[in-house]
């Protein structure tokens, strides 16, 4: 097998997720820019060209608000399960080993192996760093999503105000405005349901060889943790 073909199917998870998020990216572009020139023409405006759509608040307010309640989710689902469970869920850890673990467990400092990450064993700031990188990228992730999304939303909602003569808001009024909540509420509300439905009905049901279910013959409440 050579380098190229290795490096594909040691990385296919990574590199699927990758193209169909491009292709979707592409998609909802063009299809964005298509519906707000359908808009511009029924009220006798002109349309607009594909670079002006892509820096418009428009097209950055329908993509950062879905980002910001997926890295939401990833976020709360990281935190909340080093101590919440969920008995016979594997997604869930095991109902004795819920919190921080040891730093055996957790192969830090004294514990970490040759081929460790260096910030696991230098010990200090750093490992406590490294010990929270996950949650803290994701974090940083949300609130950079979050911010666009306001801004940008706040700007599109001012372009129609104006349009109807009406004066624009500030940011800080936009974020008290109904129409930011309902954009970021809808798309939240989603994202809660879907992981805690996940969490839950990987309880009882299976899909053979994914890591995210259990084995098809593990029993449904004693296997919490387990993969197959």
């Amino acid at each position: 097998m050579n380098n190229a073909a290795r490096f594909v199917r040691d990385n296919a998870l990574g590199l699927f997720f990758g193209v169909i998020f491009l292709a979707t990216l592409v998609g909802q572009f063009f299809a964005g820019l298509a519906e707000f020139n359908n808009q511009q023409h029924a009220q006798g405006l002109d349309p607009i060209s594909w670079a002006n759509y892509l820096t418009s608040p428009d097209f950055a307010v329908d993509v950062t608000e879905n980002w910001q309640s997926e890295y939401l989710q990833f976020l709360l689902f990281i935190v909340v399960t080093v101590w919440l469970v969920q008995r016979g869920s594997p997604e869930s850890a095991e109902l004795e080993e819920r919190g921080l673990e040891d730093e055996k467990t957790q192969r830090l400092g004294p514990y970490a192996r040759p081929d460790s990450p260096k910030w696991a064993r230098v010990g200090g700031v750093r490992t406590t760093v490294f010990s929270n990188s996950l949650a803290l990228t994701m974090g940083a992730i949300f609130v950079v999503s979050w911010l666009v999304q306001s801004i940008g939303g706040g700007a599109a909602y001012n372009e129609t105000r104006l349009q109807d003569l009406q004066d624009p808001l500030t940011w800080t009024g936009y974020l008290l405005n109904a129409d930011f909540w309902s954009r970021t509420l809808q798309n939240w509300q989603s994202e809660f349901l879907a992981v805690g439905s996940m969490a839950v009905l990987s309880i009882y049901l299976r899909q053979r060889g994914s890591p995210e279910s259990k084995p098809v013959g593990a029993p449904h409440h004693d296997s919490t943790g387990s993969t197959g």
